[in-house]
């Protein structure tokens, strides 16, 4: 799972598989069954693998899957690692919140300006806004290091499920 740069918070992938939708989703059903490690859910061609709750942490990561059938003998699968939705959800909103008040100090701050009148107070608080800022993406950024070895383990186990080698049935 090479990513291209190291910016990337949700790291994405794709992988063309030489097989149909339906029997890697399978694939992924009867998975669901036979181990405990992951909890796998399925909805139409998406899969989520994530850790059971007494595994996860703040910053556990998740892989959602899209499988998407190409012909009837091949398919695609679309990953995307990422966090917990709510956490994500989080994030971009106090990323939201930053920005809006950073705007908001810059209209404020010219209109003091155009009215010649101090404007140190805007220009810190928006200084202040942007290290906030700075502070949220590395805080993304700290999570999603501190999972490699969890995101690694989804990888491992997603490879796993859909290049094992099946036994014919009789």
């Amino acid at each position: 799972m090479a990513l291209s740069n190291d910016i990337v918070l949700r790291p994405r992938f794709k992988i063309e598989l030489a097989r149909y939708n339906q029997a890697i989703l399978s694939d992924f059903r009867n998975a669901k069954t036979t181990q405990s490690e992951f909890i796998i859910t399925r909805v139409d061609d998406h899969v989520f693998i994530k850790f059971p709750k007494e595994k996860q942490t703040f910053w556990s990561p998740q892989l959602h899957l899209e499988i998407n059938k190409v012909d009837d003998s091949n398919s695609i699968i679309h990953g995307l690692f990422g966090p917990n939705p709510t956490v994500w959800t989080m994030f971009i909103f106090l990323h939201f919140l930053v920005a809006t008040a950073f705007l908001v100090l810059g209209v404020w701050g010219y209109s003091e300006w155009a009215l010649e009148q101090n404007i140190a107070l805007q220009v810190s608080l928006m200084v202040l806004m942007v290290v906030v800022w700075i502070a949220l993406y590395f805080a993304g950024s700290i999570g999603k290091a501190s999972t490699k070895p969890e995101m690694h383990a989804l990888n491992d186990f997603m490879n796993k499920v859909i290049y094992e080698k099946k036994e014919p049935s009789l």
